[in-house]
């Protein structure tokens, strides 16, 4: 009898503890970036290929990401992107450049078709800045030219987005880095549009 009260003990202790706490529902942001104007593909024009952007070190997290005063990067555990943020940027850009009108088609990885660039990436930032009231988003992107069975480098670039932080909420986060991957979608329109 007293071993059974021994180890009930232990349970009753932690026990406590949970009723007290209450449940955190963790929420997802989508990063959906939409281009003021589209336009439509141009025949004739080069097929561009966008690869899988790399997500950089500490960008596999979906926490929504601060940097802080110290220098340290804070992630949220409760408040995160529904995908991984290397995927989402990827598909903006994508998007972003499909509405360009430099190309006649903007394929993702795993079509059959042919293309004449391939645009690669790696997204080395997204995050908040409080003390600056802003959003930064980086990536770094290769353009490459397909001729037959060479490969020429034609670009190779640093690009940033920013956009003002509002507010302190979550919703503000998601929403200011969403505008900053905006800006840094049309910085990379602007380096591609030079290259090609």
């Amino acid at each position: 009898m007293r071993r059974r009260v021994l180890l009930a003990a232990p349970l009753a202790v932690a026990g406590c503890g949970l009723e007290t706490r209450p449940y955190v529902e963790r929420r997802q942001w989508p990063l959906l970036v939409r281009r003021p104007q589209a336009l439509p593909p141009l025949a004739g024009r080069r097929v561009l290929l966008v690869r899988s952007f790399i997500a950089g070190p500490g960008m596999h997290a979906r926490g929504l990401q601060s940097l802080q005063p110290d220098g340290s990067i804070r992630t949220d555990f409760y408040e995160e992107w529904s995908v991984p943020p290397a995927q989402a940027v990827e598909e903006a850009v994508r998007n972003w450049l499909a509405g360009s009108g430099l190309f006649s088609a903007v394929l993702a990885p795993g079509s059959r078709l042919q293309a004449d660039l391939v645009l690669e990436g790696e997204l080395g930032a997204l995050w908040t800045v409080p003390a600056a009231n802003l959003a930064r988003a980086v990536a770094g992107i290769t353009l490459v030219a397909e001729i037959g069975t060479a490969t020429r480098l034609v670009l190779q670039r640093r690009v940033e987005g920013e956009a003002a932080l509002t507010g302190r909420s979550a919703e503000d986060e998601s929403a200011a880095m969403t505008a900053a991957v905006g800006v840094l979608c049309g910085r990379v329109e602007e380096a591609v549009r030079g290259g090609v």
